[in-house]
């Protein structure tokens, strides 16, 4: 009863924060000069969670925004999107991936970041990250071609795509309707953000209602 509590009152401040009508372009958030194709049902309204498990900002992240996506309607769809800048981001984009693959990754999404946050640990390289797998229910040598598995490989490089029809420079961002990008700069703060997110996907709605 207190965590659903807790979460009604953070669905209030939400909106309470900012409305729709009250959001500035270039101010609140940027909007891409041409939209990103959304990989969700066309009534679906998709934000796109732009993130690096090594980043400490997307790591603090992590509770106001899962707390946010709990409040959230059914017609909204999270679509998770590890970022892609080459060596360690790319390693945990392929970490991300793997684990999806194997029907693992939102039981051990949050103890990926726990474990590079809290407990120090790299995982940046397949031995390391397999050990780290075989904690979920899968053998290290599963793990590992599923590391290497071209499937995989190609949902790294449709990220690595994405990213950069978004223009993404860093991350945490999170990408309503594959138009808005909200980062915690144009947020204001990290905490911020889903309160930005929010009133785009009502922008949204109302849009399509027009």
């Amino acid at each position: 009863m207190l965590k659903t509590l807790m979460v009604a009152l953070a669905g209030l401040g939400l909106s309470a924060a900012v409305s729709a009508q009250e959001l500035v372009e270039g101010q609140h958030y940027t909007l891409l000069e041409s939209p990103v194709a959304t990989q969700v049902d066309e009534d679906q309204i998709e934000v796109t969670e732009a993130f690096w498990f090594g980043c400490p900002h997307c790591y603090r992240l992590q509770t106001p925004v899962n707390e946010w996506y709990e409040t959230l309607d059914d017609d909204v769809s999270i679509v998770k999107m590890p970022a892609t800048m080459g060596g360690d981001w790319n390693t945990h984009a392929t970490a991300f991936y793997a684990a999806k693959s194997l029907g693992i990754e939102e039981e051990l999404h949050a103890d990926f970041f726990d474990a590079i946050h809290q407990d120090d640990r790299s995982l940046t390289d397949a031995d390391k990250i397999a050990e780290f797998f075989s904690d979920y229910g899968v053998s290290e040598e599963e793990a590992k071609q599923a590391l290497t598995a071209f499937s995989v490989r190609s949902e790294v490089n449709k990220a690595n795509s994405r990213m950069r029809e978004m223009r993404l420079m860093g991350v945490p961002a999170l990408i309503v309707d594959g138009r808005y990008v909200v980062s915690p700069q144009s947020a204001g703060s990290l905490e911020n953000m889903p309160q930005i997110a929010d009133a785009l996907i009502e922008k949204v709605r109302s849009e399509r209602t027009q």
